[in-house]
């Protein structure tokens, strides 16, 4: 299905040649996640925790303009020195760039707080970027800026804390956390007014692959919600012949249910015991062979 996805998108001049290169370098099965919410939401947390669970590659804004080392990130930087907002078309060619890396493509990817706009959503796919899970945290507002207010980040691993709900029980590690920037509560409700116009849009693209999970209970209650929904697999679209096989022992209402399936999805009602009894009744060679078993009373 992912291969048909990028044929239909990129349409390659080749696409035998383009198929064969696919099934050469993809891995179909790595994960393809986007992980979104609104600030504090646990976006960072919940993203690092599959990485290391799904061994997979975590892409953020922040990683792909301090980590990278890509063509366009002095681009970008240039635009946040300046204090202004990086284009929408930029950060799409940015993730582009790093998710065609061998490490994303064989290893898969986590895609943390992006897109945040339908624009930004849009660009993605016609860039062939297309996620199989979508997990939305979500909280109260109250909540959200209660807990950006404690908010630390441990620059080292990356990894975010709090002063009241998740302070790190070893020291060296609580004396390099540091306060991230614009944590204040006005910064704070402008970044949430924002989020909460732009999502509508967002959920609209991604709704049927898109799972919302309250952020708003404990860490290890969201983390088991998130992971296994990602290790689910959403049913293809694609047409199918479906082939179904009731077995039990006799009385146990086999009949009855292949009939009802039958009659509600439409497809053929195949009883072997009918299709025995009818071979017996017509006198052919297989009713000859079966007709000493069906005198004893065998089935």
């Amino acid at each position: 299905q992912n291969m048909l996805e990028e044929l239909l998108i990129h349409k390659p001049d080749d696409p035998i040649q383009y198929m064969i290169n696919h099934l050469k370098q993809n891995n179909d099965d790595a994960p393809r996640i986007c992980v979104l919410g609104p600030p504090a939401s646990g976006k960072t947390t919940v993203a690092l925790w599959l990485c290391k669970h799904l061994d997979a590659i975590r892409i953020s804004q922040e990683t792909l303009l301090c980590k990278e080392i890509l063509a366009l990130t002095k681009e970008a930087k240039a635009y946040k020195e300046r204090k202004q907002k990086i284009p929408n078309a930029l950060w799409a060619n940015l993730i582009r760039e790093r998710l065609s890396n061998v490490d994303c493509i064989k290893q898969g990817w986590i895609l943390e707080g992006f897109p945040e706009n339908q624009e930004q959503a849009w660009m993605l796919q016609s860039s062939g970027i297309i996620p199989r899970h979508v997990v939305v945290l979500y909280a109260p507002d109250t909540v959200l800026i209660e807990r950006n207010s404690g908010k630390r980040l441990d620059p080292f691993t990356e990894e975010v804390y709090h002063t009241t709900f998740d302070w790190p029980s070893d020291p060296l590690v609580q004396h390099r956390l540091v306060k991230p920037e614009d944590l204040s509560e006005q910064e704070t409700s402008k970044k949430l007014l924002e989020y909460h116009r732009n999502f509508p849009e967002v959920f609209q693209i991604y709704q049927k692959i898109l799972k919302s999970i309250n952020a708003d209970q404990p860490c290890m209650d969201v983390l088991s919600q998130v992971l296994t929904y990602v290790q689910t697999r959403h049913r293809s679209a694609a047409p199918f012949t479906p082939r179904i096989l009731f077995c039990g022992p006799p009385g146990s209402g086999k009949s009855l249910q292949a009939a009802l399936i039958a009659q509600k999805y439409g497809v053929v009602n195949v009883c072997c015991g009918q299709l025995l009894k009818e071979a017996v009744a017509g006198k052919t060679k297989l009713g000859e062979l079966v007709k000493p078993y069906m005198d004893n009373g065998y089935p």
